[in-house]
């Protein structure tokens, strides 16, 4: 798909060994960037990174964005930050607010701050769709937002806050991009907080009934990585003054509920293994902090960054399952 990209610079992007970091990193290798990858590997992973590493362009720091010694360093010379580096998960926000707000509160500041200082052309920022909280409003439009229903979501919407201070009183050339349900390769199957795609697709392939939270009405903008590395490129080109601290919806702009979700797993998974197709799923109790209901506008972002989502659910899905398949190891 055709768009403009990122070249011949040099890119800062934290926790570059994550899910969403490591498919920044591997896209901006193909066009001569020189790129610097930052990750405390508290959820990265070093097999992320492997075949990067021996790129004489891709650098690696390991280091914790909640060390501003570290962050300075990250920054140096740097032209473009893309800030992915954050303790994920609403569930593991429940149970841990303290560690969720340390890293993704104190450790944004920290690059922030060393941004600023180092005077980089412009910071692209991972915000997040929970963002919206427990506004019902459908599609969800950025101007109007909802009181939050998670410590993460909490940490998010603060992010947004300091971001727009830091345009307002330093004059930070920063965009914030909010990711809704985003999958894909790289995506971590295993662990108690992994993501609901990666995790239905590993229990399929061991023959196991996925578990639905709630009667499977809950409904998701998914979004496949690569509508967000173009999200990504584009908000960092970007020229027109109305974008600069603004935040874009990065989704599909789509609605799709568990169970059709499951549907076109089931589908697509059943060409490799026939069996997959007759698995049961199983329903249970409804999920502490989760929005009820996700779909997002895209207008924004189609109007000032000139967006056009390249893969819908369907597209996505075929994509990602071809390589889970491939490369998920059953435990």
């Amino acid at each position: 798909m055709s768009y403009l990209k990122i070249s011949n610079s040099r890119i800062l992007v934290t926790g570059g060994a994550g899910f969403i970091g490591s498919n920044l990193c591997e896209d901006l290798l193909k066009y001569n960037n020189e790129v610097i990858c930052l990750d405390n590997f508290s959820t990265g992973k070093h097999e992320n990174i492997a075949d990067f590493i021996k790129f004489k362009n891709f650098h690696l720091i390991e280091g914790d964005i909640r060390d501003i010694t570290i962050c300075k360093k990250a920054v140096d010379g740097v032209e473009y930050v893309l800030q992915e580096a954050a303790l994920g998960s609403v569930p593991r926000s429940i149970n841990d607010p303290l560690n969720t707000n340390d890293n993704n509160i104190n450790g944004f500041l920290n690059i922030l701050v060393a941004a600023r200082d180092a005077k980089v052309k412009r910071v692209v920022y991972a915000a997040s769709s929970s963002t919206y909280g427990d506004s019902t409003e459908l599609p969800k439009i950025e101007e109007r937002i909802g009181m939050p229903l998670s410590p993460y979501a909490v940490t998010k919407y603060v992010n947004e806050l300091y971001a727009h201070v830091f345009h307002l009183n330093y004059g930070l050339d920063i965009i914030g991009l909010r990711y809704f349900n985003v999958y894909g390769r790289r995506q971590d199957p295993n662990g108690a907080y992994a993501a609901v795609i990666p995790k239905f697709v590993i229990q399929l392939i061991a023959h196991e009934s996925p578990v639905i939270n709630g009667n499977g009405t809950v409904s998701r903008d998914f979004t496949y990585i690569d509508n967000v590395i173009q999200m990504n490129h584009i908000a960092s080109l970007n020229t027109k003054a109305e974008a600069i601290g603004q935040v874009f919806n990065t989704a599909v702009g789509e609605r799709n509920d568990l169970n059709m979700l499951v549907k076109y797993l089931k589908e697509y998974l059943s060409t490799f293994d026939p069996e997959i197709a007759n698995i049961n799923i199983i329903y249970g109790p409804q999920r502490k902090g989760d929005i009820p209901h996700s779909h997002a506008s895209i207008a924004k972002a189609q109007k000032i960054l000139g967006y056009n989502p390249s893969h819908n659910l369907q597209q996505g899905l075929k994509e990602a399952v071809k390589w889970y398949w491939g490369n998920i190891k059953l435990k």
